[in-house]
């Protein structure tokens, strides 16, 4: 053993006793502490906000890089006019009308031309 002495404010004798094994009358758990640590004086938390518009970029994008599909119909809501161009797509003929068709679409909403969804909310930029 050291002969070096203990570190300042350390003394088994002034340490609390263990606390005592549990027993079967106790309860299971005690309560789950709150996740995370209480916010400090003047923090103010970011708001989490669910934003329901969709992405006039992201749309426009895939119109023009995926055309024909109607994938940008279906996803600013347009499925009929998704399942019309999907139709068209797959018939030899008439890719010939849905490509440009989405090529045409897909400058619209970049340049705002086309700016709601099917549900009518403003698209996002």
């Amino acid at each position: 053993m050291s002969d070096a002495p203990p570190p300042p404010g350390w003394n088994p004798s002034e340490q609390p006793p263990p606390p005592p094994p549990p027993t079967w009358s106790d309860p299971v758990a005690p309560a789950a502490p709150q996740w995370g640590a209480q916010p400090q004086p003047g923090y103010q938390p970011m708001p989490v906000v669910n934003d329901p518009r969709k992405s006039k970029i992201a749309a426009g994008l895939i119109a023009i890089l995926i055309p024909g599909w109607g994938i940008h119909n279906f996803y600013l809501g347009y499925t009929g006019k998704g399942i019309a161009q999907l139709v068209l797509t797959l018939t030899c003929i008439g890719s010939i009308v849905s490509i440009p068709w989405s090529i045409i679409e897909g400058i619209m909403i970049l340049t705002g031309s086309i700016n709601t969804d099917a549900s009518g909310v403003p698209l996002k930029d």
